[in-house]
């Protein structure tokens, strides 16, 4: 951006909304980058419970969102929705930073955080969009530097946070995410004026007492109802089941009532929202299985040659993932804008089916690894190159994956699928939480490095066989997606035709 164009009003109000963004980023991603060492090497949570644990609270986190929405849309406005989310994150934070001294605590902690996202994220999103309103142009490139912001402070936290709990124990890493958001929060009451002339008439006007009891009655009740589920795997379990035959119903439901020009596209959208959720599943490995390969079986010494450059802390190999994807992004877009300008773009299903070839490769690279090995230690290297294919799979897959809504869907149900997305895809961290298990030790005596190193060869040989069966699945669909989109085209031109005429 130009120095004219920041000093426009609404390019102004978007850094209100992107400066605490970034910091919650930070914020989510510092913790989630030493979570799963802090519940096992801290709270002596066996890599099955941690695993399970950390698959519940992610699939809460997902889902969260749904409800926030509706709470920002209909309730209480977007902007105190936000504000709202961002105070009870920071408290999350702080409460966790103080986990060390009250481990009984760690269930209701991880239940505010989720409700905290649930109020913050969504609402965040729909403050940009308000700014921008019907300038589609401008819209993109804010969700572009919004996209950005969201890599820059998670590559940052990442980075950061496991190096504060080296040298200053858990309780100052987590404490660090409370302070960066709370520097967030401080700058949205300092320049929250810029934020005032793009917010619903909801926002403006004060709550009633009755309002503000019951929201404050509805905070409480999803804290204890998440709490009640992470602590139970069984109850988690059967909620996760309950969660998937709700998208399954509301699926089938949409599709038979829908209008019947949509209904080819509708078919397409199904079944790449369904591959996309199969990413999710080695999306998940990150935060569970490939941290603690890390900690276990990753020499965290970077060398080139003889020569050592530096040393990484096994939560910080999670910041390869951002730092990929910054890197990727733009050359990405430079290829499909390259491609476009010659007609010869690939299709969605092509690049699905590019992406989970990438997945394969990485996981491909981390077996054979495991397999060859020499020692029980393997070089940093290894982590490089397999978070570069994985990162590579995510932006041609779970990149994609609200795109192909936005092409498919009616624009007057885009949020109720886009609601339906995340929780289909809290619904696949869980299954992926379930799937790392498979290098989960049976007793605390198998964590010897020559032990993990089979299990994690186990897992990575297992997680490249699901790779190339969605591949193949996908291969073998393609015909029948080209045939699909087809017929949603002319279906769409005979509508847009029609409505035309009327």
């Amino acid at each position: 951006m130009t120095i004219s164009a920041l000093s426009n009003p609404k390019n102004k109000a978007f850094f209100v909304v992107l400066f605490i963004e970034l910091w919650e980023r930070f914020g989510y991603y510092g913790m989630q980058s030493i979570l799963v060492l802090f519940l096992s090497k801290h709270m002596r949570f066996g890599d099955n419970d941690a695993n399970l644990l950390i698959g519940a609270f992610a699939a809460m986190t997902y889902a969260a969102p749904a409800l926030g929405g509706w709470i920002g849309d209909k309730v209480i406005g977007n902007r105190r929705a936000m504000l709202c989310g961002s105070i009870i994150l920071a408290i999350g934070y702080l409460l966790l930073s103080a986990a060390t001294y009250y481990t009984s605590g760690i269930f209701v902690t991880m239940a505010i955080i989720s409700v905290g996202n649930g109020l913050f994220k969504p609402n965040a999103a729909t403050l940009v969009r308000r700014i921008y309103d019907n300038e589609d142009s401008k819209l993109d490139v804010a969700f572009t530097l919004y996209y950005m912001a969201v890599n820059v402070g998670s590559t940052v936290s990442m980075l950061l946070c496991p190096i504060l709990k080296d040298h200053y124990g858990w309780g100052a890493a987590f404490l660090a995410c409370c302070f960066g958001l709370t520097l967030g929060i401080g700058n949205y009451y300092i320049t929250q004026k810029r934020l005032q002339p793009y917010i619903p008439q909801k926002d403006r006007s004060p709550l009633t007492w009755s309002i503000s009891s019951l929201i404050f009655l509805g905070i409480l009740g999803s804290i204890l109802g998440i709490t009640g589920i992470l602590t139970s795997p069984f109850v988690a379990q059967w909620c996760i089941v309950g969660a998937a035959i709700i998208v399954i119903v509301l699926w089938i439901n949409m599709y038979l009532n829908i209008d019947q020009h949509y209904k080819f596209g509708l078919k397409i959208m199904y079944i790449l929202t369904l591959e996309g959720m199969i990413f999710f599943i080695f999306y998940q490995q990150m935060s569970t299985s490939l941290t603690l390969f890390a900690e276990r079986n990753i020499d965290p010494a970077f060398y080139i040659g003889p020569y050592h450059l530096f040393n990484w802390s096994a939560g910080q190999f999670q910041a390869l993932n951002p730092i990929w994807i910054m890197i990727l992004s733009p050359l990405l877009t430079l290829l499909y804008t390259y491609l476009n300008k010659r007609n010869k773009d690939f299709s969605i299903a092509t690049k699905f089916i590019s992406g989970f070839i990438f997945v394969a490769v990485a996981f491909l690279i981390w077996w054979v690894m495991c397999l060859r090995a020499q020692t029980n230690q393997l070089s940093s290297w290894v982590m490089i190159w397999g978070y570069f294919f994985l990162s590579f799979g995510e932006l041609l897959t779970s990149g994609l994956g609200l795109a192909v809504i936005a092409r498919y869907v009616p624009s007057s149900m885009n949020g109720f699928m886009t609601g339906s997305y995340f929780m289909a895809s809290g619904i696949s961290l869980y299954i992926g939480s379930k799937i790392a298990n498979i290098a989960a030790p049976a007793h605390i005596n198998d964590l010897s490095a020559d032990k993990t190193l089979l299990l994690y060869q186990h897992l990575f040989l297992n997680l490249f066989i699901i790779a190339v069966l969605a591949v193949i699945i996908l291969m073998v669909l393609i015909p029948i997606v080209k045939k699909w989109n087809r017929h949603h085209k002319e279906n769409m031109l005979a509508y847009q035709q029609s409505t035309v005429n009327k």
